[in-house]
């Protein structure tokens, strides 16, 4: 017979570290081999609903369209239906959101090489393959354990490296670095976790 399949609950397009996201729950008693099909489309071609190959009579309630997307800068909204047998639900839309403006960072990742006199600090992001070009920076605060002042390194690009002359170091110092991208207003990450080192350590 044919069921009637509910549509899916709570969908809604995310925007975190660094990716665009589509989640929902299932609807209301849906069968457990019940699956998914997700489309978008952008705000300056309404009523063209794109596909998305990799989110086809998929399984997971959850869809990441940040490669799939024609442009950065333009607003999308999507939409999901479930796929059940012959059933299908009818589509549910999400909200329209722009990664450009509302892109939510995570934190980047702190890789510190200590030389004699130097260390070189640089900054790893999880970023989408797609979204490796756009202008991605980040601050850099350097502080001695224990102590409240910052020093500070702000607007390095993401492949830049930030040497420090630790002649004068010495002791237990910490590291915190936090992503930075110039959209429509400045918007930046959390702080990472401090990594901490001793310099020069004599004993």
């Amino acid at each position: 017979g044919h069921v009637q399949l509910l549509p899916p609950q709570n969908v809604t397009l995310l925007s975190k570290d660094f990716a665009m996201i589509l989640t929902w729950a299932p609807g209301e008693g849906s069968p457990l081999d019940v699956t998914y099909t997700v489309r978008y489309e952008s705000q300056d071609r309404l009523d063209k609903w794109m596909k998305v190959p990799h989110c086809k009579n998929i399984a997971r309630s959850f869809c990441n369209l940040t490669c799939a997307l024609s442009s950065f800068f333009v607003k999308v909204r999507a939409r999901v239906k479930a796929v059940w047998g012959r059933s299908q639900s009818p589509w549910v839309k999400s909200q329209f959101k722009d990664y450009y403006s509302d892109v939510e960072l995570a934190p980047p990742v702190l890789t510190l090489k200590v030389r004699e006199n130097s260390i070189h600090v640089s900054a790893s992001f999880p970023l989408p393959k797609c979204v490796e070009n756009l202008t991605w920076k980040y601050d850099l605060n350097l502080w001695e354990a224990g102590s409240e002042h910052k020093k500070k390194y702000e607007g390095y690009f993401r492949k830049d490296t930030v040497t420090i002359n630790t002649t004068a170091l010495r002791g237990n110092y910490c590291f915190s670095a936090r992503a930075l991208y110039e959209s429509i207003s400045l918007k930046h990450s959390e702080f990472s976790q401090p990594v901490c080192v001793l310099l020069n350590h004599k004993g």
